[in-house]
């Protein structure tokens, strides 16, 4: 699906594709539930093994009915495949491109940079990251949205979509604790991000945003 203008000189909106969401809420769910179906003969071969991992479970899912067992996984499988859908969804996000304003919303988050501050729109890795005039981060968010379709809606927009990604990218360097041409404030800024980026987790995440900004 491309994105397609809510109306005529209006936002253009950027979500999962229809193929991508009959993956997501069909292929998911039936995969589930086909290795839920498959797992009853898995469980019988490990049955036959002189010593398996988890021998406990093995044997009590072994002892189990056959057919009731494979009913049990498929179903088991099935609710797999929809949280696995759901969390897809969600990690896709959804990006609504406007002539004045972009808003990139991903779960619970909605972040909004203005087109006359924005300096460059681009895809560094799997994050959609918007630079303002000073090279600063408007906007940065994970998104699995197809390139193409991003680039096409931001342009059609006038916003300044740089295709090999971030133009400030041969300025970087390397942070290394203790180098003198950093203060200690900044030192101490770059650290508490390094523990952050270590962490797992939203709040983990959340603070890595923070602390990137």
């Amino acid at each position: 699906m491309e994105p397609e203008a809510s109306a005529p000189g209006g936002p253009t909106v950027v979500a999962p594709g229809t193929g991508e969401r009959v993956l997501m809420w069909g292929g998911f769910p039936l995969l589930g539930a086909g290795l839920g179906v498959l797992l009853r003969s898995l469980v019988d071969w490990l049955a036959t093994w002189p010593w398996v991992p988890l021998e406990g479970p093995v044997q009590l899912i072994a002892a189990l009915p056959d057919l009731p067992t494979r009913i049990g996984g498929a179903a088991v499988g099935l609710v797999a495949g929809l949280v696995l859908a759901f969390i897809g969804e969600g990690e896709s996000g959804t990006v609504t491109v406007g002539d004045e304003a972009a808003v990139i919303a991903r779960g619970d988050r909605r972040i909004t940079f203005p087109q006359s501050r924005t300096r460059a729109v681009f895809k560094d890795g799997n994050r959609l990251v918007a630079l303002g005039p000073d090279t600063e981060e408007l906007a940065g968010q994970p998104t699995d949205l197809d390139e193409r379709r991003l680039a096409a809606a931001f342009r059609a927009h006038g916003y300044p979509w740089h295709e090999g990604g971030d133009p400030h990218a041969a300025e970087y360097r390397r942070w290394v604790e203790g180098t003198p041409e950093l203060s200690a404030g900044a030192h101490a800024l770059f650290a508490a991000r390094e523990r952050a980026l270590r962490k797992d987790g939203s709040e983990a995440a959340a603070d890595d945003e923070e602390l990137r900004a």
